[in-house]
């Protein structure tokens, strides 16, 4: 996706930067909180204009209005809530270059004892959502709670933003100094507009990260709308508050971006130790390319599971500072995790931290 993929919980954003990654933000998941404590109150200045009066907040409302078949005078009504916050404009550009990556940091941050003793009690209180989603979607509940306890700690830290703030303000006023993505934005604050008129909410009470997302996931609007499932039947999609509904909704959006049941996501490996056969697996990057023969006819070394895998792997480098890069072979499933976020350091903390949660509890 060529749109934000990326960000997740402020502790992901506060991993990536102690880590030295330029981490992408998501379509659905970006850092969930602020850089501080004044960021993290997320309000707007009292100096701060309202978008009611904006030609191109009023064109805005024309356009959705039409092509959503919402009402006019309701749109007009919600953007009129709508405030520029400058922490949001601040927020939202990249960190600055030049530190290296470091992916014991990184994963540091997120498989401490306390995120795993707090996974282990949310895959225990819902082990049954996890089986039902299994079953159903074919994603299994390590991969669930791994990504719910990278992106939120398990609902802790979902941020403090007004999303209906946060997305004015980077759809009419995103910031010089990085490629524009203003045009994203205004997608997605449609998106929590068609949201909260179909749900009967103010979009101004819905609260989440600064780029905007939302609840437990961190789905923005346009993933939430996509696939965000009610998977308690109750005739709504909560991602906040119901268990069941974020689920079904990650695994639900895991199967769509291409998990495949059964299948590992990656392997041991080394790479060669030939720098131009090295550079020639690394080259896609992410994305699988070569068979397991290929690789080892280049000079890789790989396990005897990864030499049995029936597809195609990517030779994924890790990178760790001062220190030799650490290597694993991603397969299909790898990637599609990175589809949540454009990362191989979030895939791999999210493998990491559901199987340490896994190993937790013995299963």
């Amino acid at each position: 996706m060529s749109s934000f993929k990326s960000c997740h919980s402020a502790l992901v954003l506060a991993a990536a930067l102690a880590a030295g990654l330029a981490l992408a933000l998501p379509v659905h998941a970006v850092p969930a909180k602020t850089k501080s404590k004044a960021a993290a109150k997320a309000k707007p200045s009292p100096a701060a204009a309202s978008y009611a009066q904006r030609e191109d907040v009023q064109a805005f409302a024309s356009a959705v209005a039409e092509r959503r078949r919402l009402p006019l005078f309701w749109l007009q009504r919600e953007l009129a809530q709508a405030r520029r916050v400058e922490s949001v404009r601040r927020l939202i550009m990249p960190p600055p270059p030049g530190t290296p990556k470091n992916w014991a940091a990184y994963r540091a941050r997120f498989l401490d004892g306390a995120r795993i003793d707090s996974g282990a009690r949310f895959w225990a209180e819902h082990d049954a959502l996890l089986a039902k989603a299994e079953a159903q979607y074919g994603v299994p509940p390590e991969l669930v709670v791994g990504i719910v306890g990278v992106e939120t700690f398990y609902g802790r830290i979902m941020g403090n933003f007004r999303v209906l703030d946060a997305l004015a303000t980077l759809a009419f006023d995103f910031p010089t100094g990085r490629s524009d993505r203003s045009a994203f934005f205004r997608e997605q604050l449609e998106e929590l507009l068609v949201y909260a008129a179909r749900e009967g909410r103010s979009s101004a009470s819905i609260k989440g990260s600064y780029a905007g997302a939302m609840g437990l996931p961190q789905f923005m609007p346009g993933s939430l709308n996509k696939y965000a499932v009610d998977f308690d039947g109750d005739g709504h999609i909560d991602l906040d508050r119901s268990a069941a509904d974020v689920i079904g909704s990650v695994a639900h959006f895991m199967a769509e971006h291409g998990w495949q049941r059964g299948m590992p996501a990656r392997f041991a490996a080394s790479p060669p130790t030939e720098a131009d056969a090295r550079a020639r697996l690394l080259a896609p990057d992410i994305v699988p390319s070569f068979t397991p023969a290929h690789m080892a006819q280049a000079g890789a070394q790989l396990d005897a599971p990864a030499m049995a895998h029936a597809g195609l792997l990517a030779l994924v480098e890790l990178q760790m500072g001062d220190a030799a890069p650490t290597y694993v072979a991603g397969t299909a499933n790898f990637y599609a995790v990175t589809r949540y976020n454009w990362s191989s350091y979030y895939a791999m903390a999210v493998l990491d931290l559901g199987e340490a949660v896994r190993q937790k509890l013995g299963r």
